[in-house]
């Protein structure tokens, strides 16, 4: 996707690794969001931090830039309530707008890299700059390094040979500041610290600024002085002729400035490449939001898990520069098999863009590796923190791509979470271990815990592991009709809810819907399905017989002709009074609050998305979806919101398009006060419902929504590689992740070795695919397949290939593989394939 002009105003690229915070990468190329401090921090600027490039001809003369485009927004200062600065002032003299930066400035961003564009007529080269950090699947260890990768190439568009000096200057921002040239016989590295603070405290940091480049120089201390001292200074060194000067204090400071500067001669018409790191390590982390105090009054603390692997900043720079080849390489890889796919473009766009919550301060990775993830953030701390489940029910991304942390999830949730009863905290607490504040069970929350222990088995084949946290499942899942469950969900063990359900939508539903029954059905199946391998067929006939019940009820009482519905009398007060939860009756209108009654619920056919996508089947009567589908789109897709009323957070608006919460069709009763958020248009239910439409046969209609959401994120109106709910980079909207398996016909069953694929379109087709061992791409030309593995190995015995034929030859590795045919699929003696099985 390429940006410019009015496009580039709202971009902030997220560089960073997998729980290591990130570095934002403006539109125009300016580092913004400095969110490396175990926190957010939106909109935040370290100090002078920037790039620039000089260029200087053979007479010595000079020409020299920021490395910057036109900035595009908050031209007159922005709202910060500070005195002598904020708005009326103009732009931060920080965002270095105020010196000579580049006429022509594009950003191509195809996350996980962004390649920005510098030209103008008074600057004899073009410049490009790549950012990066490496997102590799099923390598997670290389996809959460702590560093910024940036490599600056230098085009000389001049008819003589002239002198390039790229600098790189950073602030150091840890307090007391130590700036300091880490020795090394390969790399120039500029470190910084706090100078004060013991490496254990939660104060402590250091960063380094790292090049490969041969000629090479450091200034570890820009001018200290007062006023605009220091940037002046730096400024009339670095565009006169010749170096920077050699700068050294005795004591320590505050907010020092630090360059290194790498240097490239070039012939006309030549290019060059210079590469740079900023790597950081704040090591300690902390609660800081619900703090825990040891017996001296100090914060508990943990380290980061990149702080346990890497000692400090300058040995993950070392790391970066040393591997980079490498690194690139596997990260273009991933990047190729995305782009590089004939999946619509909208689609590429949302899944892609949407992996960058993995590089954002939305996600932790603590002292052992296992990973935690907030809903999103606010602009200086955390959104709603725990890994919540029921928000990552909808996050396909990970276990595709990285499911060791996947399935770290799991373990933690049931080691932690989970009582001895089978009652589950959707939050869990930091650090691990404490108390956590007890609230209640979420319905589709602990019903998803199950229902991804299953897509983890179904995706890894490991046995061991499932057989390790079975115990838990069948607890977590037997709480539905346990006497110690107070919300009393199924309480006479009927496979119907009946009880108090809280859920996503943060309140509490008091009749069955098709919603979360679908999922307590959805989780029954899977649970069945698990206990039939485990050899436990009396609890299978268990789960199966409760699944049943509820089929046959929820096929009787929640389908209304037309789409499917919540079971509820909304006059009943009793019922409210039973649970003691009168704060839900609205005295004035004679019934329930927060319920769906006849609505159109967005999610009515969820786990119907989720059992198309893991193999479970049928988990509604598939008559009754075919007809449920078309009325749900009709119902809740809006072509413009010019008219349409929203009283909650806007998400869409004007003549955006997007599908909202809940619709009341004309002749439907609405309650007077409705399901939560009724009206918005939140993008992880809106991919979820793209993706059942898609997997059902809706292409168009499901595809239009993907395009609705994706066109809200154009540069100007938004950023794209920031889609919001609950504050920025929103976890949900990695629902979006899972339109590739659906438009691939994904299918996977590891455990018996077997997976397939059924594409959606007709003609060729190329995707990304992968599972627990392996990744790569899928390539179907006319009645032929291949798959490329790119990374890992693969174990068959079956291979569903319905769209093909007729099968000549197999062969895996390059070698022929005897077979049999039948009903669309191969089936052979066991194989391993590290590099392409072929079907011809």
């Amino acid at each position: 996707m390429i940006y410019k002009g009015e496009a580039l105003r709202e971009i902030s690229f997220p560089v960073g690794g997998i729980g290591t915070g990130s570095i934002g990468l403006a539109g125009n190329g300016r580092l913004m969001d400095w969110e490396i401090f175990n926190r957010p921090a939106k909109g935040s600027i370290n100090g002078f931090s920037h790039f620039a490039i000089k260029a200087t001809g053979a007479d010595g003369t000079t020409s020299a830039k920021v490395l910057n485009g036109d900035i595009e927004k908050d031209l007159v200062g922005q709202y910060s309530k500070q005195v002598f600065g904020g708005y009326g002032y103009g732009p931060s003299n920080m965002t270095m707008a105020g010196f000579p930066h580049f006429r022509e400035c594009e950003f191509c961003g195809e996350f996980p890299i962004a390649n920005i564009s510098f030209s103008d007529a008074d600057f004899p080269a073009k410049v490009n700059l790549k950012a990066f950090n490496p997102l590799i699947p099923l390598d997670s260890y290389n996809s959460g390094l702590p560093v910024a990768f940036f490599e600056i190439e230098v085009e000389n568009t001049a008819t003589e040979r002239n002198e390039y000096s790229i600098a790189f200057s950073v602030m150091n921002p840890f307090g007391k500041t130590e700036n300091f040239t880490t020795p090394h016989e390969k790399f120039s590295m500029a470190s910084m610290k706090h100078a004060e603070a013991d490496m254990d405290d939660i104060a402590y940091g250091d960063m380094t600024v790292a090049t490969d480049c041969e000629n090479a120089l450091i200034q570890n201390y820009w001018y200290r002085g007062g006023w605009n001292d220091g940037i002046v200074t730096f400024w009339n060194e670095f565009s006169a002729s010749g170096d920077l000067r050699e700068r050294t204090y005795d004591t320590s400071g505050e907010k020092d400035m630090t360059t290194v500067v790498g240097k490239v001669s070039l012939a006309a018409n030549e290019k060059k490449s210079v590469r740079f790191v900023l790597a950081w390590n704040v090591p300690n982390n902390y609660n800081y939001w619900k703090p825990l105090k040891d017996a001296e009054g100090k914060d508990v603390s943990w380290k980061n898990y990149y702080a346990t692997q890497f000692a400090t900043s300058a040995d993950s720079a070392e790391y970066a520069l040393t591997h980079w080849d490498t690194l690139y390489k596997k990260t273009l890889a991933f990047h190729d098999s995305l782009f590089d796919s004939t999946l619509d473009a909208a689609v590429i766009d949302a899944a892609a863009s949407t992996l960058s919550v993995l590089k954002s301060p939305t996600v932790l990775r603590l002292e052992d590796g296992a990973f935690y993830g907030w809903e999103g953030v606010h602009e200086e701390e955390g959104s709603c923190e725990g890994t919540c489940q029921h928000v990552w029910n909808y996050a396909y991304a990970m276990c595709f791509l990285f499911p060791d942390l996947e399935r770290s999830i799991r373990e933690q949730e049931f080691t932690y979470s989970t009582n001895g009863d089978g009652e589950m905290q959707f939050r869990m607490a930091l650090p691990r271990g404490r108390e956590a504040e007890h609230f209640r069970a979420c319905l589709d929350g602990q019903m998803g815990a199950v229902i991804k222990t299953y897509r983890e088995w179904k995706l890894s084949g490991d046995d061991a592991w499932l057989k390790s946290r079975w115990e838990s499942v069948k607890k977590v899942l037997e709480f539905a009709w346990s006497d110690k469950n107070p919300d009393e969900w199924d309480r006479n063990k009927d496979g119907v809810l009946e009880g108090r359900q809280h859920h996503t939508l943060d309140m509490e539903l008091f009749g069955a819907s098709s919603w979360l029954e679908g999922f307590y059905l959805a989780a029954l199946k899977a649970a069945s399905l698990m206990a039939d391998h485990l050899g436990e067929t009396d609890k299978a006939e268990e789960y199966r017989t409760l699944f049943e019940k509820g089929y046959a009820w929820t096929k009787e009482h929640l389908f209304n002709g037309k789409y499917f519905i919540q079971d509820v009398d909304l006059n009943d007060k009793s019922r409210l009074e039973h649970f003691d939860a009168l704060h839900y009756w609205n005295e004035e209108a004679g019934e329930m609050k927060y319920q769906i009654a006849g609505g159109s619920e967005i999610d009515q056919l969820l786990a119907q998305w989720h059992a198309n996508l893991l193999g479970l089947g049928n988990i509604f009567d598939p008559e009754q979806v075919k007809a449920a589908l078309p009325n749900l789109y009709r119902n809740n897709f809006k072509t413009s919101m010019r008219s349409f009323t929203n009283p909650w957070r806007i998400f869409a608006l004007n003549d955006e398009s997007g599908a909202i919460i809940c619709d009341y069709p004309e002749g439907t009763y609405k309650p007077v006060i409705p399901i939560p958020y009724c009206e918005e248009s939140m993008h992880g239910f809106e991919y979820s419902l793209a993706g059942l439409l898609i997997s059902e046969g809706m292409i168009d209609e499901g595809l239009s929504i993907v395009r609705a959401v994706r066109n809200r994120y154009d540069g100007k109106k938004r950023n794209p590689w920031n889609e919001i709910e609950c504050g920025s980079n929103y976890a949900r909207s990695m629902a979006s992740f899972a339109l590739i398996p659906i438009l691939s016909g994904f299918s996977f069953d590891m455990p018996h070795h077997t997976i397939g694929f059924a594409p959606k379109t007709a003609g060729a087709f190329k995707s990304f695919w992968g599972v627990a061992t392996a990744w790569g791409n899928v390539v179907v030309k006319e009645n032929t397949f291949a798959l490329e593995i790119l990374q890992g190995s693969l174990t068959l015995e079956k291979l569903r290939l319905p769209f093909i034929q007729t099968v000549k030859e197999l062969k895996v590795d390059g070698k022929p593989v005897n077979f049999d045919w039948k009903d669309g699929s191969l089936s052979f003696a066991p194989v391993t394939a590290t590099a392409t099985i072929e079907v011809l």
